[in-house]
């Protein structure tokens, strides 16, 4: 069995906010919890598109293009052979054969790079390398494997037809072309062609930024040494790393104390240069209550109770003159990442430009059993697999006893989705799961 090393961003259309459960699972939560797909809606709708900037194509990669890059000259600019070889006119080699080649003295040779004209004589050859512009009234190029190879008169042993082994002008590009249609992701190919036609800079829209908060009096940086009551501060390395995985670009502020003044400077400061805030260890109990009023004159954070487990609460608002997407996550590490990778991906996507938020879900037989929570979608850790005698998918629920075993999840290669109605899904069933980031 081998574990997929395949993820997926397809195209979504209108069902921006889809969900991993099909519609035969789902059930209404009770009235004082919030169904997933209506709190994913409300994140989903908050989505703002960073404003494009102009960068070099060397920092392009991976970005979305914010404009049509029309090429302003052909590709290739010249005719030019594709092979290292002889430039001839087809009609003077038609009939060469092995037994009987066809000499043709050769009046030259052009390198690749070179801008001195050659102009070319019926019943002659021209010496040309790989991309070397083409003489005057060539119109084939006979491979130097199909010769004798000599430079000084040559022997033809193959016949070869008009535009045979060469590049002509605007083959690849014509000028007026798209070269990089505005919404392509760029990668290595993008940020070839753009250089090919002449483009140094490129109109990208850049990645969403994100600051990352934790809070909480309990906690240390990883630099220091926890007393009796004290615990690391996981939740803004972690998440830090989700977000960067998602394509943010991350500003991991670490350890912020609740005190209302301090707290609200932090945040409000955070604001004006993010996209997306995410505050760790702000949501449930007292803490969340501290927090919340602390930030009550920024705007409006809605705690709510949504209808999943692990994180059921959490808070989510729009802060400061730029209404920024602000998420309050459990403190608990391993619920804040399952929350961050229901709601917070999803939002990085699409500020990203990503036509489907959602990672590539598939269907995948139970090797153990799992429980659920009635009426709560299960967002359960899970190791994938692929039978390769039967192609067939199967998974290993991990950590099945709690949500507390970070190194489960640290094992984990998906996330199984269990739907509102289900609490017990017996071995060898079917479930539905999403794709994690693989390691490779």
């Amino acid at each position: 069995m081998t574990t997929p090393e395949q993820q997926h961003e397809g195209h979504v259309g209108a069902d921006m906010a889809g969900t991993m459960v099909s519609g035969t699972d789902q059930m209404a939560p009770d009235d004082d919890f919030r169904s997933v797909d209506d709190h994913l809606a409300r994140v989903l709708a908050a989505a703002v598109r960073p404003r494009p900037v102009r960068v070099a194509i060397s920092e392009s990669q991976g970005l979305l293009c914010a404009e049509e890059v029309v090429a302003q000259q052909a590709l290739p600019g010249f005719d030019q052979a594709a092979v290292d070889g002889y430039a001839v006119r087809s009609v003077d080699v038609r009939e060469a054969t092995e037994d009987n080649p066809i000499e043709l003295p050769v009046v030259g040779e052009i390198h690749a790079g070179s801008r001195q004209p050659r102009r070319l004589q019926p019943g002659q050859a021209v010496r040309v390398a790989t991309g070397a512009p083409l003489p005057t009234l060539a119109d084939a190029v006979v491979p130097v494997k199909y010769t004798n190879g000599h430079l000084a008169r040559v022997a033809v042993m193959r016949s070869v037809p008009s535009a045979a082994y060469l590049r002509r002008m605007g083959e690849d590009v014509q000028i007026g072309d798209v070269a990089v249609r505005k919404g392509d992701i760029i990668g290595s190919a993008q940020v070839g062609l753009l250089a090919a036609v002449g483009r140094s800079k490129v109109l990208v829209y850049p990645r969403p930024r994100v600051s990352i908060i934790s809070v909480g009096d309990e906690l240390v940086d990883v630099d220091r040494t926890p007393t009796v009551g004290q615990v690391y501060d996981v939740n803004s390395y972690a998440l830090a790393a989700a977000a960067r995985d998602a394509g943010a670009e991350v500003s991991r502020v670490g350890i912020v104390s609740t005190e209302a003044s301090r707290l609200r400077e932090v945040v409000e400061g955070r604001l004006l240069m993010s996209e997306i805030v995410v505050i760790a260890g702000g949501a449930g109990g007292s803490a969340g209550e501290d927090v919340r009023a602390a930030l009550s004159d920024l705007g409006h954070i809605d705690e709510t109770r949504v209808a999943m487990h692990p994180g059921s609460t959490q808070g989510f608002g729009r802060l400061g003159p730029d209404s920024v997407p602000t998420f309050l996550l459990p403190a608990n590490p391993m619920s804040a990442l399952v929350v961050f990778e229901v709601f917070v991906r999803p939002l990085i996507k699409a500020a990203r430009g990503a036509r489907n938020p959602h990672r590539r879900v598939i269907n995948a037989r139970l090797l153990s059993p799992i429980s659920s929570v009635h009426g709560r979608r299960g967002y359960l850790r899970g190791q994938l697999m692929r039978d390769e005698s039967t192609g067939e998918y199967l998974v290993q629920p991990l950590g099945i006893s709690g949500t507390n075993m970070l190194s489960s999840l640290a094992e984990a290669n998906c996330l199984i989705t269990v739907g509102e109605l289900q609490t017990e899904i017996a071995s060898g069933e079917e479930v539905q799961v999403a794709f994690l980031a693989q390691r490779g």
